[in-house]
């Protein structure tokens, strides 16, 4: 479940696109660098700037233990995002993203790893299997004195669903993941598995997660619900102790994943209720 649209710490007065390209080329001062990749994706910029700016954004990242390049990789992690939003033009973007999925930064490899889902990038299922073949016993591990894991696995996972390439060797890959200690990841196990296979045993233990007694938990498996598109999904979500805000998101997922289908009417009449 991501957080993408969040607004930066120093969000400022509200500035034009052409301020936004004006702060990201400048090299001078990172914190305008951070806000214009932001800005970029979060507007959904269109300007032919903005996606080799984003691009010269992520090649400015430095290795985690250089004990330098703390701010070229806060704003290499804004570039990512803002590139995963701005489908179809960043499909260029690609293989920068690609090679940041290597990266020694785990938040950078997390931020990459969403946008190459965004964009839909075949390219990617070999990288993002590599990183989760070691399973929840090495991949899934906590780190030493953190609450992240050795891998983004969330992330990795449901950019694998949203890609949406349902073969085999993806499918091994994703299935360990729903004996992960954590309901959060084994939540995006299902959502994946549901994207690529349909079946609806998955779509179920999503169902069940809704009942899960920490509201982080339930928000992640609306979220999920809604991402996968899961119609028969409706009633529990609809009955989910959340917020109304977030039912509409998912229930917003539904429709827009199924339109046209049989219900829509229905879904659309408790949508009204909710606003």
């Amino acid at each position: 479940m991501a957080d993408d649209d969040a607004s930066p710490p120093q969000a400022g007065e509200p500035i034009s696109e052409q301020e936004a390209l004006r702060r990201l080329r400048q090299s001078e001062d990172s914190s305008q660098q951070y806000y214009g990749a932001w800005w970029l994706g979060r507007m959904r910029s269109q300007h032919p700037e903005a996606v080799p700016l984003l691009q010269q954004a992520l090649r400015r990242r430095r290795p985690r233990d250089s004990g330098a390049g703390v701010e070229e990789n806060a704003v290499a992690r804004n570039a990512a995002r803002s590139l995963g939003k701005l489908a179809p033009a960043a499909q260029a973007a690609i293989p920068d993203l690609l090679d940041t999925l290597q990266d020694g930064d785990d938040g950078l490899r997390e931020a990459a790893a969403r946008a190459l889902g965004q964009l839909g990038a075949s390219e990617a299922i070999e990288a993002l299997c590599e990183r989760l073949a070691s399973g929840p016993a090495v991949a899934g591990v906590q780190q030493a004195n953190s609450h992240r894991l050795m891998e983004p696995c969330e992330a990795l996972l449901e950019a694998l669903g949203d890609i949406g390439v349902n073969e085999p060797r993806v499918l091994a890959v994703v299935k360990p993941f729903l004996g992960h200690e954590s309901p959060l990841i084994r939540s995006a196990a299902a959502r994946t598995l549901l994207q690529l296979s349909g079946e609806a045993r998955w779509g179920e233990l999503l169902v069940d997660l809704l009942d899960h007694p920490q509201l982080q938990v339930r928000h992640a498996a609306l979220m999920d619900l809604g991402a996968a598109g899961w119609r028969p999904g409706f009633k529990a979500i609809a009955a989910t102790l959340a917020e109304n805000s977030l039912k509409l998101i998912a229930l917003r997922g539904l429709v827009e994943q199924g339109s046209g289908d049989p219900g829509d009417e229905a879904l659309l009449a408790y949508m009204d209720t909710l606003l």
